[in-house]
């Protein structure tokens, strides 16, 4: 891919997009109360929905996309990504992933996290830890000029030397107007490849990491991806920007205000 296929947005877009961050990164802390045993993947789509059409003013991006049916994915232990909410009854110990995109003005805000429910085991907590850790290293090496390649490798680096592995099929993506603009970030690599990073890109950050085997396969509803061996899988996420110095986390979180 060419830098010429890349949107590089406005001071105008870039506003709107910084809002649409917000908005997303507000779902998620709203959500998390109602994260407990008994409750299901289904009820928590509801929660969210209404948030974003009734006190937001805006769109879930998820719902109709491609067929997509909610307006946010729910992935669980060893789903890895688009997951879809349901009748699934939320129990003690499991790992959940919460995607949420969100439409306002026209721009979009992605964003994911990992919330455990009740109290999680030793390795969830550890794969949820190196995966965020995974997502802040990448993000630490946003500014223009910066290789692609080397957010990629950076990540591969840390989650391999935990002992985990990177799902490789799925991949962070430039947003903005669109869900999924031209621009691919991988979460392996090398470094010194791919595109330079110029000022005015907004991208996301991914990582999925399994706490087994790398290899991951589509669930027939054609939406949900679980690991082959059914081990657990993390993910966190979030919508950036290259600013002239580095970057901007559009989705960041209040809880997270010291640490990128």
């Amino acid at each position: 891919m060419s830098l010429s296929q890349i949107i590089i947005k406005t001071p105008a877009e870039i506003e709107k997009m910084r809002k649409a961050g917000q908005l997303a990164a507000e779902v998620l802390e709203i959500i998390e109360p109602f994260i407990k045993p008994g409750i299901t993947t289904n009820e928590l789509n509801d929660i969210c929905h209404h948030y974003i059409v009734d006190k937001q003013n805006a769109i879930p991006a998820p719902l109709n996309y491609r067929g997509f049916p909610k307006s946010i994915c729910t992935s669980v232990n060893h789903q890895v990504c688009h997951g879809i909410p349901g009748g699934r009854v939320l129990k003690e110990g499991d790992l959940l992933n919460i995607d949420v995109t969100v439409i306002k003005d026209g721009y979009h805000g992605d964003t994911s996290k990992m919330f455990f429910v009740g109290k999680p085991s030793i390795l969830a907590q550890r794969l949820s830890r190196v995966t965020q850790e995974c997502l802040y290293l990448g993000i630490r090496l946003i500014k223009p000029g910066t290789y692609l390649g080397n957010i990629g490798a950076a990540i591969q680096e840390f989650a391999e030397s935990a002992g985990f592995s990177i799902v490789r099929e799925y991949c962070g993506h430039g947003i903005g107007r669109l869900f999924h603009e031209d621009l691919q970030v991988l979460h392996y690599g090398k470094k010194g490849t791919g595109i330079q990073l110029v000022p005015g890109m907004t991208f996301t950050i991914e990582p999925m990491i399994n706490a087994g085997k790398r290899f991951v396969k589509l669930l027939p509803d054609q939406w949900t991806v679980v690991t082959k061996d059914h081990s657990l899988s993390a993910q966190w996420e979030h919508t950036l920007l290259v600013t002239e110095k580095g970057y901007e986390v559009l989705t960041k979180r209040n809880e997270e205000s010291n640490q990128i």
